[in-house]
């Protein structure tokens, strides 16, 4: 069983993949926004957009990775230096977003729309995917596994979902079990309210520390 007890760390991510189009002076460009928990799953997203599109002029992205953001990328695929990639991750990091890729996907309508344009262009694209996407609050949490009986199960997820503690799965059989996530600091309360709610008959089994999904 993992003990740390440290701050949770919250942060902010999408839920599930988003894709928009706008479109400025005849160009298009489209933006593909992926939820991506690591280096290697924001390029297979940027790699899948390149093949979705392979007759695009560009395909520019920006990606944030970790819960303090601390891994950051951009590229400007072609694009002047500063005008896509930039942009990008400004929107990014201004919707206080982590865990995402963006890339934009741009087809040339004939018109250049200069350094400002462009600017505007690829950070109003991303911010469009942003606003259609759902938003949802990742946080460290001790993952705790509940074997009890039927009538006490229904007791223990209405207490947890009382105090915020997330009810990730149940599995039901002779018995049910909750895999619950909460606050690490919390497990005391947790055996001590499912003791008294089970009269003493459940059996909880602590398990990991690791970052689940708390709030849409």
């Amino acid at each position: 069983m993992t003990t740390d007890t440290a701050g949770t760390e919250p942060y902010r991510t999408i839920l599930r993949p988003v894709e928009t189009e706008i479109e400025i002076k005849r160009s298009r460009f489209l933006c593909f926004l992926s939820p991506a928990s690591s280096e290697q799953e924001a390029r297979d997203s940027i790699a899948e957009a390149r093949k979705l599109h392979p007759k695009a002029r560009h395909h520019c992205s920006a990606l944030v990775i970790g819960p303090r953001g601390d891994l950051q990328r951009t590229n400007d695929d072609g694009e002047p230096s500063g005008t896509a990639g930039a942009p990008m991750l400004e929107a990014l990091l201004g919707a206080e977003l982590s865990d995402v890729v963006a890339v934009v996907v741009r087809y040339f309508g004939g018109t250049l729309l200069g350094a400002g344009g462009l600017t505007r262009a690829y950070r109003a694209s991303v911010a469009e995917s942003i606003d259609a996407a759902t938003i949802v609050v990742r946080e460290r949490r001790l993952q705790v596994a509940v074997a009890t009986d039927y009538a006490a199960a229904a007791l223990i997820e209405a207490e947890s979902h009382r105090r915020g503690w997330v009810v990730r799965d149940s599995e039901y059989g002779a018995d049910v079990t909750l895999q619950l996530a909460l606050p690490p600091g919390e497990l005391d309360q947790l055996n001590h309210r499912v003791a008294e709610l089970s009269a003493g008959r459940a059996l909880v089994e602590a398990g990991e520390i690791g970052y689940v999904t708390v709030a849409v």
